[in-house]
């Protein structure tokens, strides 16, 4: 026995007791109660004042020492509702231990009633282990009615002294006291009186029925109609309208009508008031939250509304297993930059320009220090008089050294033979002529790669200036927004310099077709899972096809022809598992995870978001094939570089005219009438 508060261990009975002889009775049916649940009995948490402590006395402490126990006492006049620390302590400990059976032996039902309250609300017990406490009208008033949707496996010891009417004969002395052991209406709705389900008799020694019980309550909920709150989210919910008629679909719709058809239940679908506006819901100056999340706190039983697995909505409600994990990242705009004036250097990137020109030059210069030694070599052959009169011929007419002979001219015509134009003539050394050879291959490998890449950047549209990291998105200076101050306080909080500096210019906006506007105007990047950024982009591009769930009380969606194409950022920000709410301390959740982890395994979850995500897709596919069109503005470079070259020809003009103007006319020796004196004399 361990976590253990005792207090007035030896106190006497209570007035409500006295002369009855209930405290032995009650030791006996626990000890029975306690021997048919032996098998699942992890740990056991008892709660009881200093009335009932003499029952753990004799059998049934005997009958409990094999088995963990954790002992809180409490003093008659403990507020539960606002426990001491060492009875919050012994709660706790319970819990983390594991206890899964909760004996509350309290003579005062109000301060059960508080325990109940106190528990429910803070998660310190576990609401669905197995409870035993004792019948009192006062834990069945109105306002407790909403705990026992929350903790049905219960069982309420209702003393009887005497039997009535042989309801608790079956044979012996029917003035023998006896127990009947009642326990919540579940999955029945509780309305306006508390009637509670009789479940055994207990009497000389022995149940009467021999009933489960503990029964699980929700394998069957006999058609019984559950509040199912939803908001329209992609991929989850998705409501297409189709004339007069809505009908509703999506991933967690498909989940909802499996749980349905296993548990027995019957979803009644419905929205939150204003869910356009409030979406999920935040939490308002009274207190009170708005949206979905309101709906919850106010008795709906399941929400569907792509509900991220976070510490904020575990703290609100229930969450089932998560189904998936979506990639939550930003929606950008394209850049407007166009980059068709560099068709002519695209082919290549930098390194390879660096290289041809490289190569270029020490080509050319190779090329000139070859023809200079050539003709060297054929001068100091003419100086030593060591050639025939044939070569003396060749030696004062050198075929195709003059080609290379001076640095600019070499330059050029290697540079012509990058651009595949033939040489006027071909060189006579051998070396130069050898030279050549080889690099007329170079030539051809290098023009035949630029004009294939060349090709290809025609034939297909232009390359899309885009954002695909956060380190991206912070240096276009883009403000970044998304829904609820939540999303806000998750970037404000991150532990990375990047996701601070997104939430210090962090905007928060309720209307996503607003965002989708701002995006497209270049000035926002919106923040969500990438399948609704992939349905809100594709929305946005075909506002007027049927599966648009556009309200009418928003305004039609105009594209400007200034917009920008909307791109999905390729880089997540963080990968959330996504989940199906349930109320607080929902009973549900255990068998629900139980469907929802096989649907998951055996694929169904991946087929149902491929159907949904399908038309979205399929008409992003259309809307975005590539089409090999050729059109004036993929010609830019084109006209770019005849442009440099007609402005490059003209300074050389214009200084021309202005050196033979300035300079050459304004020469003292200069005769228009005998130029070749001038130019002799120049020499």
């Amino acid at each position: 026995m361990h976590g253990t508060n005792f207090a007035h261990a030896h106190a006497a009975l209570s007035p409500i007791l006295r002369g009855v002889d209930e405290r032995k009775d009650l030791e006996w049916v626990l000890v029975d109660l306690l021997d048919a649940l032996s098998r699942d009995v992890t740990c056991i948490a008892v709660v009881c004042d200093a009335v009932h402590l003499g029952v753990w006395e004799g059998a049934l402490w005997r009958r409990t020492a094999p088995l963990p126990v954790v002992m809180i006492v409490v003093e008659e006049y403990e507020d539960l509702l606002s426990p001491n620390f060492a009875t919050l302590e012994s709660l706790r400990r319970a819990r983390a231990d594991g206890c899964n059976v909760y004996v509350a032996l309290l003579a005062n039902g109000l301060q059960a009633a508080r325990l109940l309250r106190f528990g429910d609300r803070h998660r310190i017990l576990d609401t669905r282990a197995k409870y035993i406490m004792l019948h009192d009208f006062r834990l069945f008033h109105s306002e407790l009615h909403y705990l026992w949707k929350r903790v049905v496996n219960v069982l309420f010891l209702r003393y009887h002294k005497k039997a009535l009417g042989g309801v608790g004969g079956v044979g012996g002395d029917k003035s023998k006291a006896w127990f009947d052991l009642s326990t919540v209406p579940f999955p029945n709705p509780i309305k306006a009186v508390f009637v509670s389900r009789r479940v055994d008799i207990w009497r000389n020694g022995r149940f009467h029925y021999n009933r489960p019980l503990f029964a699980d309550k929700t394998k069957n909920l006999n058609a019984e109609v559950l509040n199912v709150v939803y908001l329209e989210h992609a991929p989850s919910v998705l409501l297409m309208r189709n004339n007069d008629t809505n009908k509703i679909g999506g991933v967690e719709i498909e989940i909802l009508n499996t749980l349905a058809d296993k548990m027995n239940f019957k979803p009644n679908l419905y929205q939150s008031v204003n869910a356009e506006y409030h979406k999920w819901g935040q939490k308002q100056a009274n207190g009170s939250f708005s949206g979905l999340i309101g709906e919850m706190m106010s008795g709906a039983d399941l929400a569907l509304g792509n509900l991220q697995y976070t510490p904020y909505h575990l703290d609100l409600m229930d969450l089932s297993i998560p189904y998936t994990a979506q990639c939550f990242t930003f929606l950008t705009p394209e850049a407007l930059t166009d980059n068709s004036w560099k068709t002519l250097i695209l082919p290549f990137k930098l390194y390879m320009w660096v290289a041809v020109v490289l190569v270029l030059l020490m080509t050319g210069a190779i090329f000139h220090g070859l023809a200079r030694y050539y003709a060297r070599l054929l001068e100091y052959r003419n100086e030593h008089k060591i050639i025939t009169e044939k070569h003396e011929e060749q030696a004062s007419k050198p075929v195709g050294v003059y080609l290379f002979g001076e640095v600019m001219n070499s330059i050029l015509y290697t540079y012509g033979m990058l651009l595949v134009v033939s040489l006027p003539t071909l060189p006579s050394g051998w070396a130069v002529r050898l030279l050549t050879g080889w690099y007329w291959l170079y030539c051809i490998l290098l023009v035949v790669s630029y004009r294939a890449s060349m090709t290809a950047i025609l034939a297909n549209p232009a390359p899309r200036v885009t954002i695909d990291s956060l380190k991206e998105l912070v240096d276009s200076k883009l403000v970044c927004g998304g829904w609820g101050t939540e999303t806000e306080r998750f970037f404000q909080q991150s532990l990375d310099e990047i996701g601070q500096k997104i939430g210090e210019r962090f905007q928060t906006i309720d209307d996503p077709d607003e965002a989708a506007a701002r995006v497209a105007r270049g000035v926002y990047a919106y923040y969500e899972n990438e399948h609704y950024l992939k349905y809100l982009s594709v929305k946005r591009k075909k506002w007027n096809v049927s599966m648009e769930t556009q309200n009418s009380t928003n305004t039609t969606i105009m594209k400007l022809a200034s917009d920008r194409e909307l791109h999905i950022m390729t880089d997540c920000v963080v990968n959330i598992p996504i989940s199906i709410g349930f109320h607080k301390n929902s009973p549900l959740k255990p068998l629900a995870d139980v469907y929802m982890r096989r649907t998951v395994e055996v694929g169904l979850v991946e087929k149902w978001l491929n159907d949904a995500m399908y038309p979205i897709r399929a008409l992003d596919t259309f809307d975005n094939e590539v089409k090999a069109l050729m059109n004036l503005k993929k010609l830019y470079g084109a006209f770019i570089a005849l442009a440099i070259g007609y402005f490059l020809s003209f300074i050389c003009l214009f200084g021309e005219l202005g050196y033979w103007n300035c300079v050459v006319k304004k020469d003292p020796n200069f005769d228009k009438y005998a130029m070749d004196l001038y130019y002799m004399k120049k020499k």
